[in-house]
């Protein structure tokens, strides 16, 4: 049950993943908005952490600059106070004077956080103690650094400053300014006094300001997200209206239009669009007619000719009938007659099949029967006219259960048409005819080993009337159109001809026929043969090291042009 429930889970999480890719991929005004969104948030973030920085550093140096002045002002005082002394002369004037100077601090400057040390080498042995102003703990003269107070010993003519925090036992630390700078005390000794100056009210401006950059910059997207969404609700709806209508249009719908308002460019976009739409439907109803009655010419003149043309073909067969009593000329010009009526005669039928293809008026008689049985009944009705060419027909059945639904008549034709011109083009080599099957699909594969075809050929081996080499003399009898009548019978079953040509090497035909309804047909057999770069060299003599120029193409499903 768990593992269920997390294979569950996992599938909900995996989905919520795919629906932002899928709107990205297929949604304009999405992807339009994201990006939107997310270069405002940086730029906008960009600008924030900017104006944050440079008031922070306003603030700091303004502070800054206030507490040096602060120090440097009351130490200032105290000094000239001091000067203006009268000299001790003893310890206890001395410790008088060291608490006048420090109530002079206390009172001069606007910080209680003070501390000063005597300098041993620049003081008397009557130089008072240091001290520090009572601050709870918050300040003692071990948070100056030794850094500081070195610069403040060497260097008396300066005042130096440092960033400490003052740590408050019960609280947190609370940022401060230590100044440091000299203060001596005429003919005792010299200070260094410290001066710490709290900036805690800086901080909080800052975070102050920080909260205020922050609700601003998550305004402003929301703000410019919503006017992105307003302006490509505007913009994108038309444009989503013109792909609908486009797929509209290509699934055949010639009446759909767009609506027009307005001068803009949408607008006229839905004028061309319209004025597109109007020239293609025109274009397509001619192309209609004209193809209507190129139907209908093809299928009465065919009509037509079926009556004289049998009235033909039994005078034929009764001069064909009696050849024996005729002289040679004669005899040879009754049977050139009596072969090329015959070929006429199967021209018209297949003019009248491919008329009832264009019209879509052909219908299958489907039944259940084995493709192994329709092609062994193909290769036995054929396998006379392979001895008389000097070729052998080699059968291989299915494994296995082949049973399909189609209509034998058809594919028996497809099969012919197939194995005839293997006969035809085979050059006396064997021909296989194979069979195989698997859960989705049956196929019958016939391979020759003649002369194969060049790539372009291959491209147009399906055309109506189309011929490999003109100049080759036909023996079977073809009309032209058996290969392009064989692949419609093939599509009218839902199946396939796919077709692999390699010159010199030969040619293999696969009619593939489905199972059933099922969507994805796999062929049981591949149109390209496995075993097609071995016969090539074998056939060209070719052997180890020896380069084979052999051009390879495999042709997949043709469409209808």
């Amino acid at each position: 049950m768990s593992g269920t429930a997390t294979g569950t889970l996992g599938a909900r999480v995996r989905g919520l993943l795919r629906r932002p890719l899928r709107a990205w991929r297929h949604s304009l005004e999405f992807r339009t908005i994201l990006i939107s969104t997310v270069a405002t948030t940086v730029a906008i973030i960009i600008a924030a952490v900017w104006t944050a920085l440079a008031i922070q550093t306003e603030l700091y140096d303004s502070r800054r600059d206030q507490t040096l002045a602060d120090a440097k002002r009351a130490i200032d005082i105290v000094q000239s106070s001091l000067d203006n002394a009268a000299v001790a002369t003893d310890r206890a004037a001395t410790q008088q004077l060291r608490q006048q100077m420090l109530q002079d601090l206390n009172t001069a400057s606007s910080t209680r956080f003070i501390a000063a040390f005597p300098i041993p080498e620049l003081s008397s042995d009557t130089m008072p103690s240091g001290f520090t102003t009572r601050t709870d703990g918050l300040f003692e003269g071990s948070m100056v650094s030794d850094g500081l107070r070195e610069q403040v010993r060497t260097k008396p003519e300066s005042q130096w400053y440092q960033a400490i925090g003052l740590q408050h036992p019960d609280g947190p630390e609370i940022p401060a300014i230590v100044v440091g700078q000299q203060l001596e005390m005429p003919n005792v000794g010299v200070y260094e006094v410290y001066l710490a100056y709290p900036v805690s009210d800086v901080a909080q401006t800052l975070a102050f300001v920080q909260l205020a950059l922050a609700i601003m910059g998550v305004g402003l997207v929301v703000i410019v997200a919503g006017v992105v969404w307003l302006v490509m609700r505007s913009v994108a709806a038309p444009i989503v209206e013109v792909s609908r209508a486009s797929a509209r249009l290509s699934e055949g719908d010639l009446a759909t239009r767009l609506p027009e308002s307005g001068q803009d460019e949408l607008a006229t976009l839905a004028r061309s669009f319209n004025q597109m739409a109007d020239s293609i439907e025109s274009q397509i109803r001619e192309l209609a007619e004209l193809s209507l009655v190129q139907q209908r010419f093809v299928s009465d003149v065919s009509h037509e000719l079926r009556t004289p043309l049998t009235t033909i073909r039994l005078a034929a067969g009764i001069l064909h009938g009696e050849r024996e009593s005729f002289d040679p000329v004669t005899a040879r010009s009754a049977e050139l007659l009596y072969d090329q009526v015959a070929r006429f005669e199967q021209l018209l039928a297949d003019l009248l099949e491919i008329s009832r293809y264009d019209a879509g008026s052909v219908e299958l008689e489907r039944e259940s029967q084995s493709l192994s049985d329709v092609a062994e009944q193909v290769a036995e009705s054929l396998r006379q006219v392979a001895w008389q060419h000097d070729t052998e027909l080699r059968f291989h059945g299915a494994d296995g259960d082949d049973v399909a639904e189609m209509d034998p008549r058809r594919v028996r034709r497809i099969l012919r048409n197939l194995v005839g011109n293997a006969i035809e083009h085979g050059e006396h080599q064997p021909i296989d005819i194979t069979v195989a099957q698997n859960e989705t699909a049956v196929a019958v594969g016939v391979r020759d080993y003649g002369l194969g075809m060049r790539p372009e050929d291959t491209a147009r081996v399906f055309d109506r009337f189309w011929r490999a080499d003109p100049s080759r003399q036909r023996t079977l009898g073809g009309t032209g159109l058996g290969l392009s009548i064989a692949l419609g019978d093939a599509r009218l079953h839902g199946g396939s001809i796919d077709v692999w040509s390699q010159l010199g090497v030969g040619t293999h035909f696969v009619l593939t026929l489905p199972r059933g309804a099922a969507a994805d047909m796999v062929a049981p057999i591949p149109v390209e043969p496995p075993d097609a770069l071995t016969t090539g060299d074998l056939r060209a003599g070719n052997g180890p090291g020896t380069e084979t120029l052999i051009v390879r193409q495999q042709q997949g499903r043709e469409e209808d042009t």
